[in-house]
């Protein structure tokens, strides 16, 4: 709970604290403080739906939990789905925390219609990686899916710009970024926050990878039960 609900709000204030209150954003209108705002918010929502459920989900494998589901007559879709909806709920706290302080403490300050619509848009996007965590969960064993889901999570957040703009990288990597699940997931709130709606790209992708994460998840899920 600590580094999902907690510690990006740290994160945010060691950041927009060492730039200046009136600065913007690269290739942006936003200001710092309001940038980062959206990007801690959605890196907290991937750190509560991404660890938790992989790690949890490769725990309850390993202690015979789902060997016991395979009893019943739950279809795959619908075990990956409900550990979508339960990882949900965890995402909702760590986002109001850094919308919280980012208004108390850095003075951000958008209309009423665009926190609810933040707030919704965040917690949307972070179902894409709570499927990835389950895909995750079922592709590694207990030993390995702390190592592969820590790579799969910084490499996400870093190279999608969750920590620092991309149009601070170099070209050929920008490119690349704008492919990342995580890129488009920050842009639907930077987009709302400007006072716009999300792009109709940022969400079709997103959309493509929650079909891919999901699917993937729950063929890993019926492929473990063959297994058994």
């Amino acid at each position: 709970m600590f580094f999902s609900v907690l510690y990006p709000s740290v994160i945010y204030l060691l950041i927009s604290h060492t730039q200046g209150a009136t600065g913007t954003v690269d290739g942006s209108d936003l200001t710092v403080q309001a940038y980062f705002m959206i990007s801690m918010a959605s890196f907290g929502a991937l750190t509560a739906v991404l660890m938790g459920n992989s790690e949890r989900i490769a725990k309850e494998r390993e202690k015979g939990w789902v060997r016991q589901l395979r009893l019943t007559a739950l279809p795959g879709h619908a075990y990956v789905l409900a550990k979508i909806a339960g990882a949900a709920i965890v995402t909702l706290p760590c986002i109001v925390v850094v919308f919280l302080v980012a208004a108390g403490v850095e003075g951000v300050r958008v209309e009423a219609w665009q926190w609810l619509a933040l707030t919704g848009v965040v917690w949307a996007g972070s179902l894409v990686f709570a499927a990835l965590g389950v895909a995750i969960g079922y592709l590694a064993n207990g030993d390995a899916v702390r190592p592969i889901t820590m790579i799969i999570y910084f490499g996400l957040s870093i190279l999608g710009g969750l920590w620092m703009p991309t149009t601070t990288f170099p070209d050929w990597l920008q490119h690349i970024a704008r492919w990342l699940p995580t890129h488009a997931y920050a842009a639907l709130g930077q987009a709302v926050e400007a006072g716009g709606a999300p792009h109709a790209g940022d969400v079709v992708l997103l959309c493509a990878y929650f079909v891919v994460f999901a699917g993937g998840a729950a063929r890993l899920y019926r492929k473990d039960t063959l297994k058994a």
